[in-house]
Parts: C-alpha cells; sequence; structure tokens
C-alpha cells in the first residue's frame, strides 16, 4: 500500500507535467482514498470506464483524456454524474494528455516508433512551445507494407491516404489527432501515422502528394498509458490493470 500523494507526485516529476500549456488540467485532478494499492489505466474519463473501475477494486485511475479542460465551469449534467461517481466511490483520478503524447519515453509517440521498430531523429510539430511528433527511419518498405504494420502492432484497422511516394523510409508520428501537422510532416517524412481522420486532411495530403496512415484516436494512445504502467510497476509494488474501452475513432 502507498500513499494517494507518493504515486501522483511520482508522476509529476517524471511526466514533467508543469512544462506544458494544455487545455487538459494535468495531474490530479479528483482526489479519492488516500491509499492506493490497485492503479488503473484507460485511455478516457467516461462512466463505462469508471465502473469497470470500480468493478476492478481501483483506488487511482490514471486517464489519457480527464474530465477538466480548460477549468469546470458548472458541476451539473454529466460532469455532476461522473464526479458524484468517483467521490463516491473514493476513486482518484489522474490525467496525462500532452505530457504522455509528448514523453521521450512512455510517450505515445515514441512508443508507436518503437513497435513499428523504427529510429526515433527528432521531435516536431509544436505546440504552445514543445514539439510533441516524433519523427525517424525505418526499414524501407511500402505504403501497403507499412499500414498492415501500423494494424498489427497497434490491433487497429487504419485508413490511408496514399498521395506520395510508395516507397516508405521516413516515417513522422502524432497520436490521437495529428492533421494539424500534414504540412510539416510532409517536409521531413515520406508518411503521418496519426489517430483520426479528419476531413480536412484529404485535399492538403492530396496538394503535398504526401502519405497519411491514420490509426485511429484511441489505438494511438493506448500504447503511452500501456509504457507507464510497467514504468509505475517498476517504481511501486502496485497492482496495475489496464481498462481496455474502446471507442472505433
Amino acid at each position: 500500500m502507498y500513499y494517494l500523494y507518493e504515486i501522483t507526485d511520482f508522476l509529476d516529476e517524471y511526466l514533467q507535467i508543469n512544462k506544458f500549456r494544455d487545455l487538459s488540467s494535468n495531474g490530479l485532478q479528483i482526489e479519492g482514498k488516500g491509499s492506493v494499492e490497485t492503479v488503473g489505466f484507460t485511455v478516457d474519463a467516461c462512466m463505462e470506464s469508471f465502473l469497470k473501475a470500480k468493478e476492478l477494486g481501483v483506488d487511482l485511475l490514471i486517464v489519457h483524456h480527464g474530465l477538466i479542460w480548460g477549468g469546470l465551469k458548472f458541476l451539473k449534467g454529466i460532469a455532476r454524474k461522473r464526479i458524484k461517481f468517483l467521490l463516491e466511490n473514493e476513486i482518484s483520478l489522474y490525467t496525462a494528455h500532452l505530457p504522455l503524447d509528448a514523453h521521450d519515453e512512455v510517450g505515445n509517440n515514441i512508443q508507436i516508433m518503437k513497435l513499428l521498430s523504427g529510429s526515433s531523429e527528432g521531435f516536431f510539430a509544436e505546440h504552445e512551445g514543445i514539439k510533441i511528433g516524433v519523427f525517424g527511419e525505418i526499414e524501407k518498405m511500402e505504403v501497403s507494407e507499412l499500414k498492415k504494420r501500423v494494424d498489427s502492432v497497434l490491433n487497429t484497422t487504419s485508413r490511408v491516404l496514399n498521395f506520395g511516394r510508395n516507397e516508405i523510409e521516413k516515417i513522422s508520428i502524432i497520436s490521437g489527432s495529428g492533421s494539424f501537422a500534414i504540412e510539416e510532416a510532409s517536409q521531413i517524412s515520406d508518411c503521418l501515422i496519426t489517430g483520426e481522420y479528419r476531413h480536412e486532411a484529404y485535399h492538403v495530403a492530396k496538394e503535398l502528394e504526401f502519405n497519411v496512415i491514420f490509426a485511429g484516436h484511441y489505438e494511438t494512445e493506448t500504447v503511452g498509458l500501456k509504457a507507464l504502467m510497467e514504468k509505475l510497476n517498476e517504481r511501486f509494488d502496485v497492482r496495475t490493470i489496464f481498462i481496455d474501452v474502446p471507442t472505433n475513432f
């Protein structure tokens, strides 16, 4: 058993949450019981995740998409229902949004690069002064083969805009919603791998003659949580559980 703040203080420092200017309120959003034996990890702070967490005896739930974005103006409706459930069941909620995307060890983007056996060369796609995407080199392959590998390592069915060169050697990665960086990615790589498909991405990629693989917002943001779970196991003798609540987006 550990005190809640032993774990959250470690996470704050390891993820460097104070470095990021993020719409998400990163860190401990909801304080539950003061002691922690079981830690759950899931992508979204939603009732389905909370109900599963309660069933599994989770004391601290670590998420990528939390409940508080840009401040909490009203505590009513769905926000009241969710927060009430967490407080009544003494489940603490910790959020790591951009800090988990950009982290150089357990971040979503660096983890996808590792899963594809790529070699990271640097970061790109600056957001509020911090670059959150990663780019690098992989074994040369055709776009169709890269799609198969992405689908395999992320357990997804990706969508491809195949407007660029067919042989891929350089890739760039932004988990979640990375269409905003297509133009920058086209200058440093042969293909951008991101999560969520955006309508406006089609013509941007076509005009740039560039490849984009959309592997799913949810699927590209599970890998960082799983890596963080392993890191927490190295540091604390707690029970950890990944709670899978896919959205198909």
